[in-house]
């Protein structure tokens, strides 16, 4: 995102501006009906408050979920807890035209009897990253720059595919959310991400996006790495110091990365670069 990005932006901006009242259907299969262009925007998820950010709403945000720290400009809003814990009566307080939330967690009907408009944007999967970043450029008469970053992202995730398109050897995968376990099925936005930085997910499509697996499944598996957690939580594990990315070393635990790939938004060029050169660094010298 450069000076050029942000004058084309404008300029395309101008010509192609939301028309209000806009109606929608959200992620929870409402129709939203928004009367004019929304000037004070809390969201509760942290993609959607980045990528607000990333097509010049940052302005709008008057308030944020708890979790929100990217870029730093949001760090300096007031928080208004979290999708499952909010902080209604701050929401309130802070008069949004619009509050942006996820599909999970209780917000819509006290946000609803208080009066506020509440829109479900959540992006799951690879392609939904950028179709709800177009949703949320028309929802905050941005569709121009979002449409600009959109391109971006996909030429800067090109770049990387380019390079591990051709790699000589893939290796196989795990990739751990949280110890219960649960994973990414190769379909979900971290599995496909996995795949263009040339590794094998381990996890069959058949189990879902983000499937609870056993963990026995993993060590029948044997990857060649495993991300999302340490190489000791893995030693401790029974039958996991048989799989070659424990006995290789390859387990990475990389908080920024980490966070990086848990943000369905502008920054995944960055998630994939970062897995692609732990995977292939031959490729990056």
């Amino acid at each position: 995102m450069n000076k050029v990005f942000f004058l084309s932006s404008a300029l395309l901006g101008a010509a192609h501006a939301t028309s209000y009242p806009l109606t929608l259907t959200d992620d929870l299969g409402r129709k939203v009906t928004l009367k004019a262009e929304p000037m004070r925007i809390v969201s509760f998820l942290p993609s959607d408050s980045e990528t607000l950010c990333a097509i010049g709403g940052c302005g709008k945000l008057v308030g944020v979920d708890e979790y929100s720290d990217f870029p730093a400009q949001v760090t300096k809003l007031p928080k208004v807890g979290n999708l499952y814990q909010p902080n209604i009566e701050a929401v309130v307080a802070l008069r949004p035209d619009i509050v942006i939330v996820s599909k999970y967690g209780d917000l819509i009907q006290p946000l609803t009897n208080a009066g506020i408009t509440v829109v479900a944007v959540n992006p799951e999967t690879y392609e939904e990253v950028f179709s709800k970043t177009i949703i949320l450029g028309k929802i905050i008469n941005r569709e121009a720059q979002a449409k600009a970053l959109v391109i971006q992202m996909r030429r800067d995730i090109a770049k990387v595919e380019i390079l591990t398109k051709n790699a000589v050897k893939k290796p196989t995968a795990y990739y751990e959310i949280d110890p219960t376990p649960y994973t990414v099925g190769p379909n979900s936005f971290i599995g496909v991400l996995l795949t263009k930085a040339g590794a094998i997910n381990i996890i069959p499509a058949s189990l879902g996006d983000f499937p609870k697996i056993s963990p026995e499944l993993v060590v029948k598996s044997a990857p060649q790495f495993i991300f999302g957690m340490n190489l000791a939580a893995a030693k401790a594990r029974p039958g996991w110091n048989t799989i070659p990315a424990v006995k290789l070393g390859r387990v990475v635990e990389d908080k920024a990365l980490d966070q990086l790939l848990s943000r369905p938004g502008p920054r995944l060029p960055q998630a994939l670069a970062g897995l692609a050169k732990v995977v292939h660094p031959e490729l990056f010298k």
